[in-house]
């Protein structure tokens, strides 16, 4: 029985292991503890063995995921065994056909199976593309600004601030994808080319980039995610009343991430501007000291650039377009896991891994804006291997579709724009309240006694 490593050069075989660690917290010779779970599941991707995403990571850093071989060698009957459960999961079996698909199993393919079907070229990062993409956008922000400055008309300026929030946010997603190492294999231009656009929409580079790696890390994980995770039965009842609405109740938790940037979720402490948050390590201290000190700079511009135009002016260019990105940012990330007609698994303990966990991300079709947006929306492809470029996500998922079968769910096609989203952000923000205290793979449960304060 092998186990594998990704990697940028492909598969690379690992020792086996024979004894099983207990799960607990490793400090990585930190005073901050990170979790490790261990799985029954051999095919699972857990946190054990460091890979990179890219070449060229910081000297001093690791940010790839990692993997572990086997905590041990099945006997022939847990082979049997293992052989019989895959045999009536993802649709196969005669067991399954009559009882219905179940979105928790354990999937019957490794990460490698996945990996294997996706062509070698998707991993393929072009630097001199992805600054095209970055020139792109930079001359069409501009060019709006610009153009509404000049003819300074309120039949225009709502135009202008939707279409400005929404290149800031195809923006973002282009810092987002310098964090994760896919904008190209040189760690100093990602660094550059991702402080300049993150700061621009005043989000703190490193700060971010940091928990958004742990997000990915432990995605689908009811304690460790840090996206968008679920509420515990406990900590849901333990909100007050305007807490819940913020969480809850439109158009509040669109508006949420400024302030998650600064006190992070219900459950959770820390900020991304404070070196010493529980967000980060010792080592990575310097780092998010220079995302905050990029931060204040921008936010040192606008405070002169107010002065300089007027508050007004500078609120109709900048502020009304920012809380629109921050708005399309909320949207987006929430629904990329939450809102399915389906209701979908979260994990704990055992029962997560890397895999399974990232099988519960949801691709969604945004019509226009998935240009715009750089294909965000194919996002299971992404979750699993966030080193692809965005311009390969498409194929890559087209790619994968066989081997991932009903664990795949097609995305509802949109117009134009995505209004058909809304619905489904209703729906789940009506239903999708908290999870229950115990229990490996949980499912959102709901309040009746949530009150909307619309009503």
């Amino acid at each position: 029985m092998a186990s594998f490593v990704i990697s940028e050069c492909g598969l690379r075989p690992l020792p086996l292991i024979y004894a099983r660690p207990r799960a607990g917290v490793v400090s990585r010779n930190s005073s901050k503890p990170r979790f490790l779970h261990t799985s029954k599941n051999f095919s699972d991707l857990k946190t054990t063995k460091s890979i990179q995403f890219f070449t060229g990571v910081f000297e001093d850093r690791n940010w790839g995921l990692k993997v572990s071989a086997p905590l041990k060698v099945a006997s022939i009957e847990e082979d049997e065994e293992r052989e019989e459960r895959i045999r009536y999961v993802n649709g196969f079996g005669e067991q399954k056909e009559e009882s219905g698909f179940d979105p928790g199993a354990p999937p019957p393919f490794k990460l490698a199976d996945i990996r294997a079907a996706i062509p070698k070229h998707c991993w393929v990062k072009d630097p001199w593309k992805s600054m095209s993409y970055v020139a792109r956008d930079v001359a069409v922000v501009f060019g709006l600004a610009a153009a509404a400055a000049y003819l300074n008309n309120w039949l225009v300026w709502p135009l202008y601030w939707a279409a400005q929030g929404t290149m800031f946010w195809g923006i973002f997603v282009l810092g987002h994808d310098c964090g994760h190492g896919s904008f190209s294999n040189n760690p100093k231009l990602n660094s550059v080319v991702g402080h300049i656009l993150h700061s621009s929409i005043l989000v703190p580079y490193h700060g971010w980039r940091i928990s958004h790696r742990t997000h990915h890390q432990n995605h689908g994980h009811v304690e460790n995610d840090e996206s968008w995770h679920p509420l515990s039965e406990k900590t849901y009842r333990s909100l007050d009343n305007v807490t819940q609405t913020l969480r809850f109740m439109l158009p509040f938790p669109m508006l949420a991430y400024p302030f998650y940037l600064w006190n992070r979720s219900p459950g959770k402490t820390g900020s991304h501007f404070d070196p010493n948050s529980d967000l980060f390590v010792p080592s990575e201290r310097k780092d998010v000291i220079t995302s905050t000190l990029c931060w204040t700079a921008m936010a040192a511009i606008l405070v002169g650039l107010g002065f300089t135009m007027g508050p007004t002016q500078l609120l109709k260019l900048y502020g009304i377009p920012y809380w629109i990105f921050v708005m399309w940012l909320d949207f987006v990330t929430y629904l990329h896991h939450h809102g399915h007609e389906e209701k979908l698994p979260w994990y704990r303990g055992k029962e997560w891994s890397y895999l399974r966990g990232g099988l519960t991300t949801l691709d969604r079709d945004y019509g226009w804006i998935n240009n715009i947006h750089h294909d965000i929306g194919t996002h299971v492809i992404h979750h699993l291997f966030p080193q692809i470029p965005h311009y390969h996500l498409v194929e890559a998922t087209e790619a994968a579709k066989p081997v991932l079968g009903k664990y795949y769910r097609e995305p509802e096609k949109s117009g134009p724009l995505p209004f058909h989203l809304i619905g489904s952000l209703i729906r789940s923000l009506k239903k999708d309240h908290y999870v229950s205290d115990t229990g490996d793979v949980v499912y959102y449960q709901s309040d009746p006694e949530l009150k909307d304060p619309s009503k």
